[in-house]
Order: C-alpha cells, then structure tokens, then sequence
C-alpha cells in the first residue's frame, strides 16, 4: 500500500473509532469488518492503539469531574474512593481475560469476519429485547454504585473480549439487568473505559515494539487524532441522546450491519 492510501485508510478507521468506540456497536467489530470489505490493510495492533485517541475524549470531556475525583480521593473522601474501587473491580476481569487470551484472540477471532458478524446480530438482538425491558432502576447515579455491581458489570465487560460483542454494549446490558437507567450506565462505561483502553494500549505497544516503523507510526498518530476528535463530540451529546431515544437505535443498527455482512460474507466470502 502506498503512503497517502495509508494515511487514508488510517484517517477513515480513526473517524469510524471515534464514532463507535462508546456507542454499543462495537468499534472493534466495525473496524474489522471496514478492514477485510474495503480492504484497508491495517494490522491488528493499529485497531487498539488508536484507542489512545478515544481515552483521551474522555479525560478532555470529564476532565474537571475526574479532577474533583482525584482531588477528593486524595483528601480521603469516602465516596470518592468507593469509586475509584468501583472502576478497578470493573476493569479487573477484562483486563485478566485480555492478557490470557491476546494471542488467540488478534490471531483467530480478529481474523474472523463471521464471528463477528454473528456477534453484532445477536448483541443487537439482545441490546433491543433488554432496551424493552420494563426495568425499574435502583441506581441513578454512578458515583453510588455498590462495589458488587460494579463487579457484575466488569464480568459483562469481559464478554466484550470477542470483537461484534461491543465493550459499551454487553456493560450497559449487565448495568441495565442489574438495576442501573440508561443514562449513568452509559455513562459508567465512559469511565471504566479508561483504565482497560489504557492498559490495553500499552500492552500492545510493548507486544508490537518490533513491529513499528515510520509509515505505521504515521498511520497511527492520523487515525489517533481522528478517532479523539470525533469521539469528544460523541462523548458530549451521547447521554441526552440515550436519555431521549434509549439504545434501540443502536440495537438496529447492529442488526443491519450484522445482518448484511453475514450475507456478503455468504455470497463473495
């Protein structure tokens, strides 16, 4: 691939990880699919490093409210702590599973197309019959979720692990069953974002070390600085849109995608 088709390629995934890293869609599923149709040829290490761009959409948007966080932590503020805790105990079973599995996970279900086309129908299916659902929230505010929910929503988070599943999506599944609304389980997976990205950045980084050079560096930092703009927009009007229309929306979407690209994947492999 020459240089400029890189960098194209690079800008329109980082544009569609922006636009689907926090929606539950699945940004990963959505990339691999873009990837093996349209074929951007990208490795697999460029899809979790330019997460690094959506990480920081959530520290730009909430950067006051995890400046207070911080603040409070440090002046030993229960509250302030008990969330904290909460974040870690939802990252923990991911980010174990994550490292276990890398390996088997980029090299066979990355590689995978039908799984994740699979994977996004049924989740859609799901997202719909759950978004339904006449639920009566107990929680309404993520800075006072029992440490044993928070738990819950790690191992859901866990599933997320198989690309299609959507981080976002299987979190505000298990958020929603467990007793949560919509708008702070939308907005709880906001922050437990941060730690699993992160890690999952770095991780990969130190994984993929030998593999870098200029011209997928360059293709990184374009797609990284595409997906951070479009995902501060999404960060800022997400919750009120969740609030107005719930996640039935998404929940179609993830059936027409999924739907569509098992057909393609039928009739041209």
């Amino acid at each position: 691939m020459e240089l400029d088709q890189g960098i194209f390629a690079a800008l329109v995934l980082g544009i569609l990880e922006g636009l689907t890293e926090f929606l539950p869609v699945s940004s990963t599923g959505h990339l691999l699919l873009a990837d093996h149709f349209f074929g951007l040829e990208q490795p697999a290490v460029f899809f979790v490093l330019i997460q690094l761009g959506a990480i920081l959409a959530i520290i730009t948007v909430y950067f006051q409210k995890l400046f207070e966080l911080i603040r409070d932590a440090l002046s030993g503020k229960r509250g302030a702590w008990l969330f904290a805790l909460n974040v870690v105990l939802a990252s923990f079973p991911a980010a174990l599973a994550g490292v276990l599995a890398h390996d088997f996970i980029q090299q066979v279900i990355y590689e995978t197309p039908m799984v994740i086309c699979v994977m996004l129908l049924v989740g859609g299916i799901v997202l719909l019959i759950v978004d339904r659902l006449p639920l009566q929230p107990k929680y309404t505010d993520i800075y006072t979720y029992p440490w044993h929910l928070a738990l819950i929503i790690g191992l859901f988070q866990m599933l997320a692990l198989v690309p299609g599943v959507s981080r976002s999506g299987a979190t505000i599944v298990g958020s929603l069953l467990f007793g949560t609304d919509k708008r702070s389980a939308a907005e709880f997976t906001f922050f437990i974002a941060l730690p699993i990205m992160a890690g999952a950045f770095g991780y990969d980084l130190y994984k993929s070390r030998e593999m870098m050079d200029l011209g997928l560096g360059l293709d990184i930092a374009v797609g990284f600085v595409a997906a951070l703009v479009i995902a501060i927009f999404v960060v800022r009007f997400l919750l009120d849109f969740v609030s107005r229309h719930g996640f039935a929306p998404f929940a179609y979407w993830r059936i027409a995608v999924g739907g569509l690209g098992i057909i393609a994947l039928l009739i041209w492999g």
